[in-house]
C-alpha cells in the first residue's frame, strides 16, 4: 500500500542538517535507492558520488545485508542491553575484535559516530582516575580535525577553521597542534606533549585523512610519528577511523598503512553498510583492565537507550560477511586507479589549490570557496549526487560503484569544476 501523500506544513516541520533554514532552497526528495543511484520524487536517477556521507559501502539495498536485517526484525529487533545480551552483539563483538589490529579486545557499542568519540574520551580521562592519578582531564588533537557534533566531540575538532568554533566559550579547552608532517612540525609536537604531558589524558586523530575538517591527507609516515610520540609519553593514542574504517582508503583500516595499535579504536559510519545506526568503541587490553575494580564508581558510566540493537548488530554482522566474500579491498583500491585518471584533466587549472586521491577518496580543492548551491546545481542537472563543502568537492562513491558510474561520476565534477571557474574568472 503506498504511504499516503504528506500534508502542505509537514516539509516546514523538519529541522535539516547543516542548513541555514532562513532561505535554503528546498531539498531534493529521495524515493528509492539501489546500488549506487538515488531515485527523486520526479523521476530522475543520480549517481550518489558520496555514498550517503560514506556509509553504504556495498551500495544501497544490498540484499544480503536486508537478509539478514529481516529475518533478525521476525525475531527481535530490540532488546535493552543493560543486564541482557543477545547472539548479533556478540557475534559482532568478537568479529571487530579478530579484525582490528592488535589487542583490541574489548567492544563498546554505541549509536553514532559522535557518541563513539565522547565514549573514547570518557574511557581515557576515566582511565587515569581509576588508577589514582587526577588531573588528565585535557585531550591532545591536531588542526583540521573533526570527530563529531557532540560536546566532548567539538571539543576536539579544529578551534579556527571548524565548524564548531562559535562555541568556543561551552567547549572544554583541549591542546592542539599541527600534524608531525616534518622536523619542525614533529618537534612543536614533541615540546607540547611535554609540556602537557601532566594534563593530557590522550591524543586523538584521524588515521590518514582527516574528513570533515577538509579532506586533508596525510601519509603513513605521520601517523606513525603521531602514534610513537604519544607512546613515548605514556599517553593513550584514539584512532578516530569513523570515515576511514572498513576500506575507504585501501585497507579495512588506515592505521593498518602505519603499522600501528592504537590504544581505543573509533567506528561508525560503514559499520553497518549504510543501513542502520550503530558505532563501536574498541579498546585494548591495558585500558579495558583500568576499570575491572571491586568499586562499583570504576565501570565506564555510560550506556545509550539503543545500544547494541539487534537489529543494527544483524546488518553490521551481514556487512562483515560482505568483506569476507566480496573483494572489496580490491574493489577501493580500482576506485583509487580511476579517480586518479578521471580527475586527471584537471591538474593544473588555474583557480584549483590541489587534487588528492586515497583509496577510494576524490577530492578537487578550490583557491577559495565556489558558489556551493551554484554548484551543486550543475552537478544534479548532470546527473550526480555530491555534497561539497568550504572549499573542496570530494568523491566517497560505493566501493561497488560500476566503472561507467564512476566515469560519469568523474566526469560531472570536472566539468562542474570547469563551469565553476569560468564563471569566477568572469566575475
Amino acid at each position: 500500500m503506498p504511504a499516503p501523500p504528506l500534508p502542505a506544513h509537514a516539509k516546514n516541520s523538519l529541522w535539516r542538517p547543516y542548513t541555514q533554514m532562513k532561505n535554503a532552497a528546498p531539498p531534493l526528495e529521495a524515493v528509492r535507492t539501489s546500488g549506487s543511484r538515488i531515485t527523486l520524487a520526479d523521476g530522475r536517477d543520480l549517481i550518489d558520488g558520496i555514498a550517503s556521507w560514506w556509509t553504504a559501502v556495498h551500495g544501497y539495498n544490498h540484499p544480503h545485508i536486508r537478509a539478514s536485517m529481516a529475518a533478525q526484525l521476525e525475531s527481535m529487533p530490540h532488546v535493552m542491553f543493560g543486564g541482557l545480551t543477545h547472539a548479533p552483539a556478540e557475534r559482532l563483538a568478537a568479529r571487530l575484535a579478530a579484525l582490528t589490529p592488535g589487542d583490541l579486545d574489548h567492544v563498546f557499542f554505541t549509536d553514532s559516530g559522535s557518541v563513539a568519540v565522547e565514549v573514547a574520551l570518557k574511557m581515557a580521562a576515566q582511565m587515569w582516575l581509576n588508577r589514582g592519578i587526577a588531573g588528565r582531564s585535557r585531550f591532545l588533537a591536531f588542526r583540521n580535525g573533526y570527530h563529531g557534533d557532540t560536546m566532548g566531540a567539538m571539543s576536539v575538532c579544529d578551534p579556527e577553521e571548524g565548524m564548531h568554533r562559535r562555541f568556543g566559550a561551552y567547549l572544554p579547552a583541549q591542546v592542539f597542534c599541527d600534524l608531525p608532517r616534518d622536523e619542525a612540525s614533529a618537534a612543536a609536537l614533541e615540546r607540547t606533549l611535554a609540556g602537557h604531558r601532566d594534563t593530557l589524558a590522550a591524543v586523538i586523530v584521524e588515521p590518514l585523512v582527516q574528513g570533515a575538517g577538509g579532506m586533508v591527507m596525510h601519509a603513513p609516515e605521520v601517523l606513525a610519528r603521531v602514534a610513537e610520540a604519544a607512546a613515548r609519553h605514556g599517553l593513550p593514542l584514539i584512532a578516530d577511523e569513523i570515515f576511514t574504517g572498513f576500506g575507504r582508503t585501501g585497507t579495512l583500516f588506515a592505521c593498518e598503512q602505519a603499522g600501528i595499535v592504537p590504544d581505543i579504536l573509533c567506528l561508525s559510519k560503514a559499520l553497518t553498510g549504510g543501513t542502520m545506526a550503530l558505532a563501536a568503541t574498541i579498546a585494548r587490553r591495558s585500558v579495558f583492565e583500568a576499570f575491572l575494580s571491586d568499586d562499583p564508581s570504576a565501570a565506564l558510566m555510560h550506556g545509550p537507550t539503543f545500544m547494541a540493537n539487534p537489529l543494527a548488530c544483524a546488518a553490521a554482522n551481514a556487512s562483515l560477511d560482505l568483506f569476507e566474500t566480496e573483494p572489496r579491498l580490491e574493489q577501493a583500491r580500482a576506485i583509487e586507479r580511476r579517480l586518479r585518471d578521471g580527475l586527471a584533466a584537471l591538474h593544473g587549472l588555474a583557480g584549483l589549490a590541489d587534487i588528492r586521491v586515497l583509496g577510494a577518496i576524490g577530492v578537487v580543492q578550490f583557491e577559495r570557496a565556489p558558489d556551493l548551491a551554484a554548484f551543486k546545481g550543475r552537478l544534479v542537472e548532470k546527473g550526480v549526487w555530491v555534497r561539497p563543502f568550504g572549499d573542496i568537492v570530494y568523491l566517497t562513491p560505493a566501493l561497488t560503484i560500476p566503472p561507467d558510474d564512476l566515469d560519469r561520476l568523474c566526469d560531472a565534477v570536472a566539468d562542474a569544476v570547469r563551469e565553476t571557474l569560468e564563471v569566477d574568472a568572469a566575475a
